[in-house]
């Protein structure tokens, strides 16, 4: 029997940075300063090069309990060994100071015992550009610094020194901090600032979850989703990175190993809406002006992604000293996919621009740039009407004229319709107008008449789960016997007999895809909910629960045979998948039931 691999690991984060914890206490990933910038711990990706910073027994059997403090993310790891039991609390500090958000370069490691006497060793080992650049200690009177990047890292603790420099363990008999800092270091009082930061940091968050607007279904889901996806955007320039990880594989032996740590403004529209589902306005309007700030950079395409500050080139790189994840080579940093052709982005664009002019939150100084960016995506579908493809699943080595992409034109086009009317500006409505009939005609040019479907690209036989979004986009009336026909075709073919959703299953550029993809599976249990299928899709919404890891946390890819977890983690857009599925079944049940 092949054994179930899920990632052992706990994510906290501060808007400002990421790191994955080990279920036994080791910090197996942290960039700094950005979410794209070097590892300084990596043992993800290799454990000899990818330094340390673990409180473990230095001996013996133990057993380990992860847990999150309710409703934040504040990640506590108690170890249990045979002289006694421990905590480590991990948290990277955040909450409201001087009227913005204080969000250090700091990850804060408590360190208490529960019971016994337990003994432990601190091990800090940093290291620069992707285990590279060897740091050099620097003892100081109540601190060591690492010193070899750009900016100090610095340990300041109470823990005696000399135990970390020399690698000793000691018996722990009252409660230890660890602060690890890049740049700017704590100089405060260590115990009563930590304790401090701790508990304004689960303030924060508790208070930003109870101004979360749920459904009455799934609510302990959706809060670990939604407190996992607001870590994910930066909140400097408003961007949202798909992951924090980069190069853990689709599937082991795939090579299908990328950097997600980058913001897809194809995925715009997604990830907005599920803000809009849970009521947080602040992170859609942050995201907004990213967006914005872009357009103004735009002259001869959108990008299918951006990096965190909008920059445009994001070069792709192989790392051959790494390891890799469990063994899985190559190690890549960068990607390709900035240079692809993926025409869905200016539907995508169109589409998140709506709600500035539909929803009253906003006023009318937020919409000084978007009649223009409106215009300028309007020109771009016109432009690419007649134009193949890399398509959403980012095909390498193959253009086609993707179903999807012409959906999005569509729909982008509707809502410049609508932005249109409310300005009373005829040419705008006029070209929309013209771009929805002409979007309509293609999308209808990808019907299978005989299987009563949607293929997913003009002359092509083979379906995509993007067809989903035909339902969801409203394209297709969920009442109409040509959704149900389409939706079963797609059950049909890409669904396995586990109730998972495969993105395609025809050869690609790295030969048929082996995992599904979850973010799919969230689709379909959204379709099924437009359809009038709701006990399908609330089996279908718990059925997919099975497939988290020990807290809740989702990754890209699902191995449906032996319920493996695969592809980087966590991933931003299966927990939006997530959230916008229960909200999608909320509101079609619209009746006070917890499950």
């Amino acid at each position: 029997m092949t054994t179930r691999h899920t990632y052992d690991l706990g994510v906290i984060g501060n808007c400002a940075y990421l790191a994955l914890i080990r279920q036994d206490t080791r910090l197996q990933w942290l960039c700094w300063p950005r979410f794209d910038s070097g590892f300084v711990f990596g043992a993800l990706l290799d454990e000899e090069q990818g330094g340390e910073f673990s409180l473990l027994p230095p001996e013996g059997e133990f057993r380990t309990r992860q847990y999150y403090r309710d409703n934040t993310n504040v990640l506590c790891t108690e170890v249990e060994t045979a002289q006694g039991r421990y905590r480590v609390t991990d948290f990277a500090p955040r909450f409201q100071q001087y009227e913005r958000y204080y969000k250090p370069l700091m990850i804060i490691r408590k360190l208490e015992p529960l019971a016994g006497t337990p003994r432990v060793r601190a091990v800090c080992r940093p290291t620069g550009d992707y285990g590279r650049q060897p740091l050099t200690p620097r003892r100081s009177s109540n601190h060591i610094a690492f010193l070899g990047l750009p900016e100090e890292i610095r340990l300041t603790t109470n823990v005696p020194l000399s135990y970390i420099l020399d690698g000793e363990d000691f018996a722990l008999s009252e409660t230890k901090y660890l602060v690890l800092t890049y740049g700017a270091p704590l100089e405060a009082p260590l115990e009563s600032t930590c304790e401090q930061f701790l508990s304004r940091t689960e303030s924060y968050w508790r208070q930003w979850v109870k101004s979360t607007s749920i459904g009455s279904v799934f609510q302990t889901e959706v809060i670990r989703s939604a407190l996992a996806l607001k870590v994910h955007q930066y909140e400097d320039t408003g961007a949202i990175i798909a992951a924090s990880t980069t190069s853990l594989p689709e599937a082991p032996g795939s090579t299908r190993n990328w950097d997600y740590r980058f913001c897809w403004m194809r995925d715009t529209y997604y990830i907005l809406t599920a803000f809009n589902n849970i009521g947080h306005f602040e992170e859609m309007e942050q995201y907004f002006h990213f967006i914005a700030n872009i357009s103004t950079k735009v002259r001869d395409k959108y990008q299918p992604l951006y990096s965190i500050s909008g920059a445009s080139e994001l070069i792709e790189e192989e790392l051959h000293h790494l390891k890799g994840y469990l063994g899985n080579q190559p190690v890549r940093i960068g990607n390709d996919a900035y240079t692809h052709i993926q025409n869905d982005v200016y539907g995508q664009v169109l589409v998140a621009l709506l709600p500035l002019y539909v929803d009253k939150r906003f006023t009318d100084p937020e919409r000084a740039h978007s009649e223009q960016m409106m215009y300028e995506a309007l020109h771009f579908i016109e432009r690419t009407m007649e134009q193949p493809d890399a398509g959403l699943w980012e095909f390498r080595n193959l253009a086609q004229y993707h179903c999807y992409t012409y959906l999005f034109h569509w729909a982008g086009a509707k809502a410049a319709c609508k932005v249109a009317a409310r300005l009373g500006n005829t040419d705008m409505g006029e070209l929309a107008s013209r771009l929805t009939r002409e979007a309509r005609e293609k999308i209808e040019a990808c019907y299978d008449a005989e299987r009563g479907c949607y293929t997913n690209a003009i002359g092509s036989p083979h379906l995509d789960a993007s067809g989903l979004q035909l339902i969801l986009m409203g394209y297709l009336d969920p009442n109409s016997e040509r959704a149900r026909t389409h939706l079963a075709a797609l059950e049909a073919e890409l669904m396995t007999p586990e109730g998972l959703f495969y993105r395609y299953r025809h050869a690609d550029d790295f030969g048929t895809p082996e995992t599904t993809f979850l973010i799919c599976t969230f689709w379909y249990i959204e379709a099924l909910a437009c359809v009038g299928r709701l006990d399908d899709a609330r089996q279908a919404l718990q059925n997919i629960l099975r497939y988290t890891n020990h807290l809740g946390l989702l990754s890209e890819d699902v191995d449906a045979r032996t319920g493996s977890q695969w592809g980087n983690f966590p991933q931003a857009y299966s927990h939006v998948g997530l959230v916008n599925a229960a909200y999608r079944l909320a509101k079609k049940l619209d009746r006070p039931v917890f499950w």
